[in-house]
């Protein structure tokens, strides 16, 4: 059995032409628990999506807890994340079988001491808006989220994972399959032409607005692709989904089914939306509300355990269970949620507070438009303008008119950009965000590769 699944594999799993039914995975993963320190932290580094899935169910079955290291962190972030969570062990999937750099512990037989209690995962938040924070997670708060997302996964799903495993949303849809004991594609990160293809056979597929919308896009010019997808279910995280995109999917794949959720590195899932309104499976309370919007605080057996510090496991919750990692959100009197972004994302202009997000969920929508990041400019009367970063479709761009129309439609006159940027792509963390945090700091040194809309 693996203890994360709480079962023993019954599901296949692809990656680029390679295929391990259930057999298979459990004896990969069993001989990569047999090279590691029992109980002690892991990190495993490089090595393809499926070599880094068995290894990380290996490191499952020998009880320990892992990291994934991101292979697009700079050299200064991934310093930071090694000397926080201060791994035993860093196995470099890149050399040969038997072979790692190790630190502290040597490797043992990989005892399997794993229990629902004990660590299982060091998580890393996204980094979107600022350098990568260490999590650390019980087995037990993994394996309850399942539950909480649900979807009624079957053995004939076929589950698309088409982003990096070093990204808890791709980890735990991965996982989140296996556990129902579906099918699994995996591909090494994001690419829209293989997600595309990968779609033909897939059933469902865990995505981020911007893939999703990225993915549609293919999908309206190739009759044939779009013909062939297999897709029954959408499931969306790490931003909202707006109400455009919700309708181009319907009407690109009529009957497709969009599972959305929020939820955060820190607290898994905190709500769903599977049509209607978004709903809390966990406690949650928004405080010091101000014309209804407070900070969003969660009280939840799915959340972690706190932070890393030099290796030390340094507590997020108050006494009495409840943390935020700061967002924003209105709690409406049929108790709905509606999330509106990090506090960290506002822009301060004249004597306003905006909020990005609001603006991004509209602009979002208009025609040409990939994707959009809102920040802030510095103005020396302003303090700050509003400044929309837009990734254009380069077949077909957006004009500054229609965007300034969209703009007008839905938004106060305070919260239309003043400043209005298009690039071909925005920065990504690996999870496929938009990196607020690089994007602002390019926006304040001038140095962000972006022409005037």
């Amino acid at each position: 059995m693996l203890p994360i699944l709480g079962r023993s594999p019954a599901s296949r799993v692809a990656h680029a032409g390679t295929t391990l039914d259930a057999q298979e995975l459990f004896a990969r993963a069993n001989h990569a628990a047999r090279g590691l320190p029992s109980g002690k932290r892991v990190a495993l580094d490089g090595g393809d999506a499926l070599t880094r899935l068995t290894h990380f169910l290996g490191a499952d079955l020998a009880g320990c807890a892992t990291l994934l290291v991101e292979p697009t962190w700079t050299a200064s972030d991934r310093a930071a994340v090694l000397a926080d969570a201060r791994p035993d062990l860093v196995l470099d999937l890149n050399e040969r079988p038997g072979t790692a750099t190790h630190r502290g512990e040597r490797a043992g037989r990989g005892a399997r001491t794993a229990s629902g209690d004990t660590h299982f995962y060091l998580p890393t938040t996204s980094g979107s808006s600022g350098r990568p924070k260490v999590l650390i997670r019980s087995r037990r708060s993994w394996s309850r989220s399942f539950a909480a997302l649900g979807l009624g996964l079957e053995p004939r799903d076929r589950v698309l994972i088409p982003g990096p495993l070093s990204s808890s949303l791709f980890l735990f849809g991965a996982l989140h399959a296996l556990h129902a004991g579906a099918d699994v594609e995996l591909l090494d990160k994001w690419s829209v032409a293989g997600a595309a293809e990968a779609s033909r056979w897939a059933t469902v597929v865990h995505l981020v607005p911007a893939m999703l919308s990225a993915l549609l896009s293919t999908l309206e010019r190739s009759p044939v692709l779009r013909a062939e997808c297999g897709l029954r279910t959408v499931v969306c995280g790490g931003a909202r989904v707006d109400e455009a995109l919700a309708e181009r999917l319907t009407k690109v794949l009529p009957g497709c089914r969009l599972v959305e959720y929020y939820g955060s590195a820190e607290h898994s899932l905190i709500a769903v939306r599977r049509g209607g309104s978004l709903r809390p499976v966990v406690e949650v309370d928004v405080r010091d509300p101000v014309d209804g919007v407070g900070e969003l605080w969660v009280r939840s057996e799915l959340a972690f355990d706190g932070y890393l510090s030099n290796g030390t496991i340094v507590p997020a919750a108050t006494e009495d269970g409840w943390s935020t990692v700061g967002d924003r959100a209105v709690q409406h009197a049929d108790g709905s949620l509606e999330v509106l972004g990090r506090a960290g994302s506002a822009i301060n202009t004249g004597a306003r507070i905006i909020g990005a997000e609001e603006i991004e969920s509209v602009l979002r929508g208009a025609e040409g438009v990939r994707d959009v990041l809102v920040s802030a400019s510095p103005h020396p009367r302003f303090g700050e303008l509003v400044t929309a970063v837009i990734e254009i479709d380069p077949l077909a761009p957006p004009s500054l008119r229609e965007m300034r129309a969209s703009a007008r439609a839905a938004l106060e006159p305070a919260k239309r950009p003043r400043r209005w940027l298009a690039v071909r792509e925005l920065p990504r963390t690996a999870s496929g965000k938009p990196a607020r945090a690089l994007v602002t700091e390019r926006l304040r040194a001038g140095t962000l590769d972006a022409e005037a809309l």
